[in-house]
């Protein structure tokens, strides 16, 4: 049995019985799109994660990759595992049907990268190809489209992202790799570019790089960088391979996890031109790249998810065999003859399963809650972007899949690796073996708060981009959903104790959001408030994620409760638990909203004051 523990049942409660995605088949962009079809496609996807997909996990994690002449060859189990997932077809599932694809609707795709990501995150790494393709199908001229987009589908190309430079690290803008132009679209890259997921290998016969670079001219900052695209080998009109570009790995970065992936530095032009195409030949790179850099948020707040499960699951599965200490019941019984002048019975206390103990219930049912209460966000947020693909020409699901981007990437990040160490505390000693992929779990999965952004930039993002400058248009919209679900109670409303609660950190939120407005404002006075801005950006993403998983937690509960009457094992446990999970994380995550609202309106400047030397 493989190392991946799946939570099936739970992805497709949240699908097909929490958010109803099966009503948007059959229509539009999911024409081709069934329930009975998903389900299958979900299935197949379960398995292979569990089987060949998962069996190069660990032997990934512990054969050191090596740079030969600016190559790096892959193990044989990572490339079987390649080959299991792109023989099966499954690098065409989020593709449209005029590329060849399935045409599965976000929300699906999401589910099926879940279990892949918590199954083996760095060979997923390697499937960016088809995504990659879209974008240049999307933004590219006819004749980029007929040169690259076929055979990056066909031939199972790879491809990456190409953004950041050693010197200006998150600060995109900060690049220097520059770009001359040579005639038409074609410009030769000059460079080095640092961090580079996946960036070589000897799996591809040719792997595309999309890169930032700033055109002869361009004005500083994000504003003048431009997006090209850039070939291993050059392709020629009819997508044949011609000689090596001047695109070349030249240093691996030995990491904390994700070891398999080849992060590496990639140097342009420096011992021959590395020619690229400027994407749709118009100057427009950041808003390009976005596209990009959307999707690998959203996979990071996917991986999340499916590594906090898996984490979850195996802990639940040791909690329940291993047997340690006897019942506190049992040993209070033991010590009240004593004290009533009786004698102490003289048979040692069974042990018992360490499930029975109190402590390890509460580090269970918080990895739990967390685990469906993550999952809950980047599914709605699925939801969400199938709205947007089935009405084009309502920009208000766009708005609302930014909104809720930054809680997907930065808080579900934050929050999995956090819980995951408690899934290893579970374990004790044994967690912190190899015996058990948790703690490769844990290294692989640090990561995520850091890749496509740090945790304090979508902080910044959030308040600044999606309310702020949104003018809290989309905030309003969620709030009031919240706000819906806080009233909804009627007589007997089994949980009418959890809707005030989340009416309370409702309130608790917009206070939080009103002080940091109010020193918004006073900055254009005392410029320095600002600073109080910083310091709370952080908090207000959490106690936002908390009070949306909150409010999706709790309708999920409703979805359950009305299912469980009728309900048969194993599906009644199940529902019973989705309850639990609810009212678990109204009584235990979301009073910390509050806590998070005082600090922010007493907020002052003591620490911006205090000398860096007393640090």
């Amino acid at each position: 049995m493989g190392h991946y523990r799946s939570n099936l049942r739970d992805i497709a409660f949240n699908l097909f019985e929490a958010y109803r995605t099966q009503e948007n088949y059959g229509q539009g962009a999911f024409a081709q799109m069934d329930e009975e079809t998903a389900r299958v496609i979900l299935a197949e996807i379960d398995r292979l994660a569990r089987n060949e997909w998962s069996a190069s996990f660990a032997e990934a994690d512990r054969t050191p990759l090596r740079l030969v002449d600016g190559e790096v060859a892959l193990g044989e189990g990572l490339k079987r595992s390649l080959d299991a997932y792109y023989d099966g077809g499954w690098h065409l599932l989020p593709l449209p049907p005029r590329l060849g694809g399935h045409g599965a609707p976000p929300s699906l795709r999401w589910a099926a990268s879940e279990l892949l990501l918590g199954a083996n995150p760095t060979a997923f790494f390697y499937t960016t190809g088809p995504l990659m393709a879209s974008v240049v199908d999307h933004l590219g001229t006819e004749e980029q489209k007929r040169r690259f987009v076929a055979p990056m589908i066909e031939r199972r190309w790879g491809a990456t992202m190409v953004l950041t430079e050693p010197d200006a690290g998150s600060d995109v803008g900060a690049g220097v790799t520059r770009a001359v132009h040579v005639d038409r679209d074609v410009y030769h890259l000059q460079g080095v570019k640092r961090f580079i997921t996946s960036g070589e290998a000897d799996y591809f016969e040719n792997i595309v790089h999309l890169v930032l670079a700033r055109a002869e001219g361009a004005p500083p900052g994000t504003k003048g960088l431009s997006m090209f695209i850039v070939p291993k080998y050059l392709v020629g009109d009819d997508g044949s391979l011609g000689e090596r570009n001047g695109v070349v790995c030249t240093h691996l970065e030995t990491k904390m996890g994700v070891k398999g992936s080849t992060t590496c530095d990639l140097t342009l032009g420096a011992d021959r031109p590395a020619v690229g195409h400027l994407v749709g030949d118009v100057h427009d790179g950041i808003r390009q790249m976005f596209l990009v850099i959307e999707y690998a948020r959203m996979l990071i707040g996917a991986k999340a998810v499916g590594t906090l499960s898996t984490g979850y699951l195996h802990a639940l599965e040791y909690a329940k065999v291993r047997q340690q200490g006897p019942d506190m019941l049992r040993t209070l019984a033991r010590s009240r003859p004593a004290a009533s002048g009786e004698p102490a019975p003289k048979d040692a206390a069974p042990k018992v399963a360490i499930i029975d103990h109190p402590d390890v219930r509460r580090m269970l049912m918080l990895q739990k809650a967390y685990a469906e209460g993550l999952r809950a966000l980047v599914l709605f947020t699925g939801w969400v972007q199938d709205q947007a693909e089935l009405r084009p020409d309502e920009d208000e699901w766009l708005r609302r899949d930014d909104l809720l981007l930054p809680m997907v990437k930065g808080y579900a990040s934050e929050r999995a690796f956090e819980l995951l160490t408690l899934s290893l505390q579970v374990l004790g000693g044994s967690g912190y073996t190899c015996d058990y992929p948790i703690e490769q779990y844990i290294r692989d999965a640090k990561i995520d708060t850091v890749y496509e952004g740090t945790t304090g930039i979508q902080a910044l993002d959030l308040f600044f981009r999606k309310i702020v400058r949104d003018r809290g248009r989309t905030l309003t919209w969620l709030l009031e959903e919240v706000r819906d679900s806080a009233k909804a109670g009627v007589d007997g409303d089994p949980f009418a104790a959890e809707r005030d609660v989340l009416g309370g950190a409702l309130e608790d939120v917009q206070a939080h959001v009103g002080a940091m407005v109010g020193f918004l404002m006073a900055a254009a006075e005392r410029p320095d408030e600002i600073y109080k801005v910083g310091l709370n950006t952080n908090a207000l993403l959490d106690s936002l994620s908390e009070l949306v998983i909150g409010w999706l937690l709790l309708r999920h509960a409703e979805v359950a409760s009305a299912a469980l009457a009728d309900a048969a094992e194993p599906d009644r446990s199940f529902y019973a638990g989705k309850i639990a999970s609810a009212r678990f994380w109204a009584r235990t995550v979301l009073p910390q909203v509050g806590l998070r609202r005082h600090q922010a309106e007493t907020t002052d400047l003591a620490l911006m004051e205090l000398p860096a030397t007393a640090f």
